[in-house]
């Protein structure tokens, strides 16, 4: 609910704090006081448009700032957090208007957009008015009261669930129709690619494995020449490496005899001869292997070229190949049973039209069953609010598709005199009237939408026990939400739980608006200005008073 406002700078309010209660909250005073400036700058909070002209005389600035205690609302909480904003206890929304334009909205002290602003207030507050109002003047959400009267909240969810459900399967079969205009094309090159890379025959690490054989072959003479030359120098050879290193080691060995030192070294020789033996062997190993082979190079340069075209064509390595044959497959495999899974998506979508198009029609007889009741209350109530000729209709158009919501495009048409058409609500109703109207549909409604209603000239055109019978509907409404209410009866004013008072004050020669909260007395004292106008007797008093005791709110 609202729990503070503070204004400055706005039209000829200077500076005015109000804290506002739960329950019913009336706000009268003298016309021209500022009671509709107080509503145009709340309509600020709630993303209505800024103007330079909303600004007091002589200021560069203006800013309105509501609180509003948010605990418990999991909605509100829920957009707040995705958005990144503190969702704690209580919300502050502050909206500045600059003469230069520049106009700035904070939510908790921090920045934020005029469209995040209008999402989180419009579920915090109504204004029911001459010129605004969230919810009737937009037919979109007449079909939301209807249900809400209806109870049909629940069904309207399992129908849109179905529907969506329909969407999806029917968006996959569109997905596979156009698919299959070009499967036939796509098969043939699909095949073509799985064949040439399945024939190609690839390994893992083939291409490296091939360059390093090549290398070989392309140059055996050098390898040869290399391995069977040294060979021959350490160990075949008539002058033979070894076989001198064996001579000569054994002198060191026969010196070692009379010295420790030398056997030492002889023993570091032996070391060294074995581990040139060993690569000599090795040498001759290797050497035998070699062979120079022009076929077998052939082969190589012919496969290796195979694997360079697949790459430019594929994928830069053998592996990717390998993975990109892989996928190929699975699509051709996705492909070629793409026609028994159409016809798997062909019968449930046929089902699911079938039981959406049965709860539709179900949905829409209780909706006209409802619309009915709907119209006999809705009459009833506004009777009992001075408009006994008015005549309240629920209209259904049928829709050439069904929509998330239902079969049926549905809206609240409104006719105020005995013999005139009921037309478009939004089109026609006054701001008095409109006001009535919310007020009735809050008696008939059996759900909430927001937790604070601000009504403004709910009493045009009404008086005596009529005004009486407004007082106590908002009375009723406030048990549910908190109620704001600017009125000129004092039949209304009398109900209050919380009396406001709007005056005009001058300071420092400059006139401004002012708000306080009423005492006992003082509202005896406002209610009897409101009956007996600018004379005051102690007759009128009484009558103030006795209306204060015997108010049946």
């Amino acid at each position: 609910m609202l729990t503070d406002l503070v204004i400055k700078n706005v039209a000829i309010i200077e500076e005015l704090h109000v804290a506002f209660l739960p329950g019913l909250n009336i706000l009268t005073g003298e016309t021209g006081a500022g009671k509709s400036i107080i509503i145009d700058a709340i309509n600020l909070v709630l993303g209505g448009r800024a103007s330079a002209e909303s600004l007091r005389t002589g200021e560069d600035e203006a800013s309105v700032e509501c609180v509003f205690e948010i605990e418990g609302n999991a909605e509100i909480c829920g957009i707040l957090a995705e958005a990144g904003f503190d969702d704690g206890r209580e919300l502050l929304v502050k909206r500045t208007i600059s003469r230069s334009g520049r106009n700035r909205v904070f939510l908790n002290g921090s920045l934020a957009t005029t469209s995040l602003l209008s999402e989180v207030t419009t579920r915090l507050v109504n204004i029911y008015g001459q010129h605004e109002s969230q919810t009737l003047l937009k037919p979109e959400n007449h079909l939301f009261l209807l249900d809400g009267f209806g109870l049909l909240s629940p069904r309207r969810q399992g129908f849109m669930e179905l529907h969506n459900e329909f969407r999806s399967v029917a968006e996959q079969l569109r997905s596979m129709e156009k698919a299959e205009s070009e499967a036939s094309r796509r098969l043939d090159l699909l095949r073509f690619q799985a064949g040439e890379i399945a024939g190609a025959g690839l390994r893992p690490g083939e291409d490296e494995e091939l360059a390093e054989e090549r290398q070989r072959l392309l140059h055996t003479e050098q390898l040869l020449r290399a391995s069977r030359g040294v060979y021959q120098v350490l160990y075949d050879g008539d002058y033979a490496v070894l076989g001198n290193l064996r001579a000569l080691i054994q002198d060191v060995e026969e010196g070692g005899r009379y010295d420790g030192e030398l056997s030492a070294i002889a023993g570091r020789l032996n070391e060294a001869y074995l581990q040139l033996e060993d690569g000599a062997l090795c040498l001759r190993d290797y050497g035998s292997r070699l062979e120079a082979d022009p076929n077998r190079l052939l082969e190589l340069d012919d496969r290796l070229d195979l694997i360079n075209r697949l790459k430019k064509k594929y994928a830069p390595t053998v592996e990717g190949i390998i993975s990109f044959g892989k996928s190929v497959e699975e699509e051709i495999e996705g492909l070629e049973f793409g026609t028994e899974k159409r016809s798997q998506l062909e019968s449930r979508l046929d089902e699911i039209g079938k039981a959406l198009r049965a709860d539709g029609l179900e949905l829409s007889q209780l909706r006209r069953e409802a619309a009915g009741r709907l119209e006999r209350s809705m009459e009833k109530e506004l009777a009992d609010l001075a408009m006994k000729n008015a005549q309240f209709r629920v209209a259904f158009e049928a829709l050439e598709e069904p929509r998330a919501t239902g079969m049926e495009r549905v809206e609240f048409l409104f006719s105020p005199n005995q013999g005139e058409a009921p037309k478009p609500l939004a089109r026609i109703a006054s701001g008095g009237e409109l006001s009535r109207i919310m007020l009735a549909l809050k008696q008939v409604l059996p759900e909430s939408d927001v937790p604070t209603l601000i009504f403004d000239e709910v009493d045009s055109g009404i008086g005596g026990a009529v005004s009486a019978r407004v007082g106590r509907k908002l009375k009723q409404v406030s048990m549910r939400q908190q109620v704001l209410c600017i009125t000129h009866l004092p039949q209304v004013a009398a109900c209050a739980d919380h009396h406001f008072k709007v005056e005009k004050a001058s300071r420092s020669g400059r006139t401004t608006t002012c708000i306080g909260l009423l005492s006992a007395e003082a509202r005896v004292d406002e209610i009897a200005r409101m009956l007996g106008g600018a004379k005051i007797t102690e007759k009128t008093l009484e009558h103030a008073r006795e209306m204060l005791e015997d108010s049946a709110c």
